[in-house]
């Protein structure tokens, strides 16, 4: 990465000839979710006004998305704010007042499902039947105490045996298996209970993750995500209203929704790699300010927008699939290794709408435990059983404000299976599938579906990312890393940045981590023009 001291010290490096042209300096940020935004707004607070942002969509806020249906408001992508001590997105919304509504039901403290009120999950088996309580409460104490264990391979250095693959879900299911099978109190039709139940909760953390199952998660670099400290909260306005007061106060000309981005073509000024023409419309961009701009963004309209910098916050999932596409020239090779060995899945919500509960009133989830799965490993379906994989569903509340509403939790490959059937199929099968766990046959379909499908879609190819098996945090940082790496005078530095919850190292996976990474972005820039802007005009 270019220093910031050596960034401006020489009159005639590429910066200063084009600053010397055009006076103010020009960023293109790609992408109107949370890291856009708070990039963005950041570079506007601080003098910059050559700022564009190219969003895909027809809207803001990326994998933020809140649906309003009658009086309620549902969450397609991000639900909870995450702790609240130095959360920037918690102080942001309860400055503006976002939390005031806020139910006793819609703040958690410790680890969370969907959303969780006064009572219990109700865990019932495809037999029909429940388990007792003190029965999950044992192994919810048990699995707990064994997750915490996976904390501590990255936290306190402990080597990873040959046995755990490195692999969240096989230390935890194997080290749970053992302790239950050893436990000499517990029949043998409870210990088969606690077996199946450990597939239903690795399922849960699946979700949790975005990964298609705790196989794939890093055991060694698990405790690297950092939770912040507090209660998590639900906005009863709306996640999205978050995205709006990033966006509140932007000049109309910034964001341009419909821009889909076809390729950033960077390091203009330096030869082109082993090319030996100019790319596309180069000549224009060169004759335009009288100095060639560094990089130019091609969008697939074919309009060429040149800029100085670019704040490129796609998700993981896009890089993954596109980045060969993406950037002229291509990223270099340990970027593109860092973005394919780091994870990044999809979890999708569906939520159902019922006339009348047939839940009691004083369960907050109906969790769905396989007998037949007491002695598996694989968390994959054939694509005809793709409802096997879902967790549960938890009982939105209050009812007053949500209705009598389920929402239910699914991830990886079958719920990409899931996206690609039509609304009648996926509420057939949560019926089904409601009614055989129940045991209560007469469960009607429910009258109202709506769900969420973020690997299918384009613009985003699943929910957030993970610390892959085989992966670290070095690699979260290899991402993050801006282009060019040289410190060459003779290249722009610093012309294409990336931001997005995938290049935060402490916080992947979050709105805040989102949202801070923007505002790291930003302040790379801040600081490189700080010389410029202290002047004044």
């Amino acid at each position: 990465m270019q220093s910031c001291e050596s960034s401006g010290d020489s009159a005639d490096d590429p910066l200063s000839r084009g600053l010397r042209k055009r006076g103010q300096p020009r960023v293109v940020v790609i992408g109107a979710g949370l890291a856009g935004l708070a990039a963005a707004k950041a570079l506007l607070e601080q003098g910059f006004t050559d700022v564009t942002v190219l969003e895909a969509s027809n809207r803001i806020g990326g994998r933020v998305q809140s649906v309003k249906l009658g009086q309620a408001t549902f969450e397609l992508g991000a639900t909870w704010i995450h702790g609240t001590h130095g959360n920037p997105i918690y102080h942001l919304a309860e400055a503006n007042g976002l939390l005031e509504e806020t139910t006793d039901g819609e703040r958690s403290v410790g680890r969370i499902s969907l959303y969780s009120k006064n009572g219990v999950a109700c865990y019932l088996t495809n037999h029909g039947r429940r388990i007792p309580k003190d029965v999950v409460e044992e192994f919810s104490d048990l699995y707990n105490e064994v997750y915490n264990l996976t904390q501590e391979f990255f936290q306190h250095g402990k080597p990873v045996n040959a046995e755990s693959h490195n692999s969240v879900g096989v230390f935890t299911r194997e080290k749970v298996r053992n302790r239950i099978r050893e436990d000499p109190d517990d029949p043998e039709a409870t210990k088969r209970l606690k077996l199946a139940m450990i597939q239903q909760y690795l399922k849960v953390e699946s979700c949790e993750s975005s990964s298609h199952s705790m196989d794939e998660v890093s055991l060694s670099a698990f405790g690297e995500w950092t939770e912040i400290p507090g209660a998590h909260h639900i906005i009863p306005a709306g996640f999205a209203r978050v995205a709006e007061l990033l966006a509140a106060g932007f000049p109309p000309h910034v964001i341009r929704l419909g821009k889909p981005v076809r390729c950033v073509h960077w390091d203009l000024q330096a030869p082109e790699r082993g090319r030996g023409a100019p790319a596309p419309g180069q000549e224009e961009e060169e004759a335009a300010g009288g100095a060639r701009w560094p990089v130019a963004v091609e969008c697939e309209d074919r309009e060429r927008v040149p800029a100085d910098h670019v704040i490129v916050t796609v998700s993981l999932g896009v890089l993954q699939r596109q980045h060969h596409s993406l950037f002229r020239p291509g990223l270099p090779a340990d970027k593109a290794a860092a973005i394919a060995r780091l994870g990044f899945g999809a979890t999708d919500k569906i939520f159902l709408e019922f006339a009348e509960p047939f839940w009691g009133p004083d369960c907050n989830s109906l969790q769905f435990v396989w007998e037949d799965e007491a002695d598996g490993r694989s968390l994959s379906y054939p694509p005809e059983r793709w409802f096997r994989k879902l967790c549960g569903f938890d009982v939105l509340y209050p009812p007053e404000r949500y209705g009598h509403v389920l929402s239910g939790w699914i991830c990886g490959r079958e719920a990409l299976v899931m996206e690609q059937s039509d609304d009648q199929a996926v509420a057939d099968a949560c019926t089904r599938m409601l009614r055989q766990f129940t045991g209560n046959p007469n469960i009607p379909k429910p009258r109202r579906i709506l769900r969420s499908a973020w690997g299918s879609n384009p613009y985003f190819r699943g929910s957030y990312s993970y610390t892959q098996v085989g992966s670290s945090g070095a690699d979260v940082e290899r991402l993050a890393k801006p282009l060019p790496y040289s410190e060459s005078s003779k290249t722009a530095p610093m012309q294409v940045l990336f931001s997005g919850e995938a290049t935060h190292r402490q916080y992947y996976s979050t709105t805040h981590g989102a949202l801070l990474s923007g505002q790291r972005e930003a302040a790379r820039l801040i600081e490189m023009y700080r010389d410029l802007f202290q002047q004044g005009p």
